[in-house]
């Protein structure tokens, strides 16, 4: 069986004033996906269920324990795979194992055992819990205002999967140049960046003290809250970020960016990592 698709063709019934045309579409995919823990010479248990938009699975599982602090350092992991064993076959690209070099000891917070895909902290024991083992940011990164500006249109043209779907988050890894690295999409605007921190770590590029964050949509709490855990400085959003979000990135050190389309954008904390051109 194939590995599960980012998107799923259908028929739709498409009203355009007076015609009615039965027409192919595409929509963004959307399914569960569980991950599992095995710890050193134990059985795999299960963590948790995301819903997701399938695609770079891996990078999902890993980032979404890393920023639940669950895994903490690149030696933490030794293989992560689709788990075979499971009773639907069907089911078997939906199920990822992420194996351990230590024992686990399952003392963390317990999470849901479901979140859904617009929810990045559903079951999070309480948002104290998830501030206070966020360290704050410390970068002494300096970001031009015209690369600012330059991020949304970049993302934009990157989303490959947006521009057939429509329906579809993105978020990126920027340098202070603006130059793009790295790029994700999903359903889930915090799958989107687990999925890029995931991919850091893998990689180990972590921490991200010397880069941009760009976002697709509005700026949550979580979001912000997963780009401490990365120790990445700047975020810049298209949309609107929270109060919550504004809060905690003032206490995190992170300069919070929204509202950016063409030469416009409004810099709601730590204005000082940026120079204006003016």
């Amino acid at each position: 069986m194939p590995v599960r698709r980012p998107t799923t063709d259908i028929k739709i019934t498409a009203i355009r004033k007076n015609s009615i045309v039965i027409r192919p579409d595409v929509l963004a995919t959307e399914e569960p996906m569980e991950i599992r823990i095995q710890g050193y010479d134990q059985e795999a248990v299960p963590v948790t269920v995301t819903m997701r938009t399938p695609g770079n699975d891996f990078e999902l599982a890993v980032g979404l324990l890393f920023n639940e602090g669950l895994i903490r350092s690149y030696d933490s992991v030794k293989t992560v795979c689709y788990c075979a064993n499971v009773k639907d076959t069907e089911q078997r690209f939906n199920v990822v194992t992420v194996e351990l070099t230590h024992e686990y000891l399952g003392n963390h917070k317990q999470r849901s055992f479901m979140s859904s895909s617009a929810c990045g902290v559903c079951g999070t024991t309480s948002i104290a819990d998830l501030e206070d083992r966020t360290a704050a940011v410390n970068s002494q990164l300096t970001v031009g205002i015209a690369t600012i500006f330059s991020i949304p249109d970049q993302l934009r043209k990157h989303q490959t999967i947006f521009q057939r779907t429509g329906g579809l988050h993105g978020a990126a890894i920027f340098d202070q140049n603006g130059q793009l690295e790295v790029i994700r999409e999903d359903i889930g605007r915090h799958n989107a960046l687990d999925k890029i921190i995931g991919n850091c770590f893998l990689e180990k590029k972590l921490p991200l003290t010397n880069k941009v964050l760009g976002l697709s949509g509005r700026i949550g709490f979580e979001l912000v809250q997963k780009a401490a855990v990365a120790q990445i400085p700047v975020i810049v959003a298209v949309s609107a970020p929270s109060s919550l979000a504004v809060k905690t990135a003032e206490r995190l050190g992170i300069t919070l960016i929204g509202f950016t389309r063409g030469e416009h954008t409004n810099i709601y904390t730590h204005a000082e990592r940026i120079a204006f051109e003016i």
